[in-house]
C-alpha cells in the first residue's frame, strides 16, 4: 500500500540522516585527536598530550551522574550529585584550556603547539555541542 511505502521511505531517510550525523561527529572527534597528535609530532614534544587526558575526563560526569545524557548540564535541577557532575565537567573543560597555557608559560611547548591545541579543543567542544544538540532531538 502507498501509505506503508511512504512511511518506510521517511524512516529510511531519517536513519540516513542519523548515520550522517554520527559520521560527522566521528569525523569531528577524529580531527580533534589528529590535531592533538600533530601538535606533539610537529614540534617533537609530547607534553601537549597531557591535555588529551582531559578529553577523557570531560565526558565522565555525564556517564556516571547523568546516565550518559547531557540533559543535566542545562537543567536548573540541583542536588549533590548533579552539582558535583556540573562542577567536574566545568573543571575538566577549563583544565583542557589551562594545560596548554601553563605548558607554554613554562616554556615546555612552542606557541604553535599551543595554538594547535586550542584548535583541537575548539573542534572537540563543537563536537560535544553537536552531540548535545542531537541528543535533544526526539528522533535520535
Amino acid at each position: 500500500s502507498p501509505a506503508i511505502s511512504v512511511n518506510q521511505n521517511s524512516s529510511r531517510r531519517r536513519h540516513g540522516d542519523d548515520y550522517r550525523r554520527l559520521a560527522g561527529l566521528a569525523f569531528m572527534f577524529s580531527s580533534s585527536i589528529l590535531l592533538q597528535i600533530l601538535a606533539c609530532a610537529i614540534y617533537g614534544n609530547w607534553w601537549p598530550m597531557l591535555s588529551a587526558l582531559m578529553y577523557v575526563v570531560v565526558p565522565m560526569p555525564c556517564m556516571f551522574f547523568g546516565g550518559g545524557s547531557t540533559q543535566f548540564l542545562i537543567s536548573r535541577d540541583g542536588g549533590g550529585w548533579i552539582d558535583a557532575a556540573k562542577f567536574l565537567t566545568g573543571a575538566s573543560t577549563v583544565g583542557s584550556l589551562a594545560i596548554p597555557i601553563i605548558l607554554r608559560h613554562a616554556q615546555m611547548i612552542e606557541t604553535g603547539a599551543m595554538l594547535i591545541e586550542f584548535t583541537s579543543f575548539f573542534i572537540f567542544i563543537c563536537t560535544v555541542m553537536c552531540f548535545h544538540r542531537a541528543s535533544l532531538d526526539d528522533d535520535w
